[in-house]
């Protein structure tokens, strides 16, 4: 910085400085407003647009609880349209795939649920889908497919879900009678510490002498 040797040579430098720089001081100051004010409006408007979403799930499940499947099924598909990229469009399809179960519609509820598994935003929704997926995948005789499934699941990326897809695992391999392989998918669940009691049940059933091969006699 130059040293000047009198005030008024300070000021009058300070002045030509000034006279050449303030259009861009200004310019800069007021972009800086309409981009603090431009942000804050666009926070406002997210918090608006979630508030709505969440009211219009709650509608959902309101309709759900009531068992009136046509509202249920006209509200799931409305949120995802009006309200997409929210956690609640990715809930909504969850809740139009059960409905359609409950009304028998197995097919456009897998339909459903492929597209919530491509459009999940978060693993843990995605791990959803996918689960009550290949529920339907075994209750439809769709076993081999429902393991394919499970084998494209990134460990890594699949903790705190890991119990529930080796007891499905486990499920799918009794539905294809490979006992063997079906009693290590119970026992891989078992060791996470996060299986559910039914899955000591089912691995204690596919153990049991009854399902081995009867002793021959001479």
């Amino acid at each position: 910085m130059a040293i000047y040797d009198t005030e008024e040579e300070q000021l009058e430098q300070l002045k030509k400085w000034w006279e050449a720089n303030q259009t861009s001081l200004i310019a800069g100051v007021v972009t800086a407003i309409v981009l603090v004010s431009g942000w804050n409006l666009w926070q406002n408007h997210q918090l608006e647009k979630r508030a709505q979403a969440s009211q219009m799930y709650q509608q959902l499940l309101d309709s759900a609880a009531k068992d009136n499947s046509e509202s249920t099924e006209k509200l799931a598909e409305r949120l995802p349209i009006e309200f997409p990229g929210t956690a609640y469009a990715n809930y909504a399809g969850l809740q139009l795939a059960k409905s359609k179960v409950q009304k028998g519609d197995l097919e456009g509820a897998k339909a459903i649920l492929e597209k919530s598994i491509k459009e999940a935003d978060s693993d843990e929704l995605g791990h959803v889908a996918r689960l009550r997926l290949i529920q339907l995948m075994l209750a439809t005789g769709q076993y081999e497919q429902g393991l394919q499934l499970i084998a494209a699941v990134d460990p890594a990326k699949s903790e705190g879900f890991s119990a529930s897809y080796d007891e499905l695992q486990g499920d799918l391999y009794v539905a294809l009678d490979r006992l063997d392989e079906a009693r290590s998918a119970y026992q891989s669940a078992i060791r996470t510490g996060q299986a559910t009691p039914l899955t000591q049940f089912k691995l204690d059933d596919v153990a049991t002498p009854s399902n081995a091969a009867p002793a021959t006699t001479n």
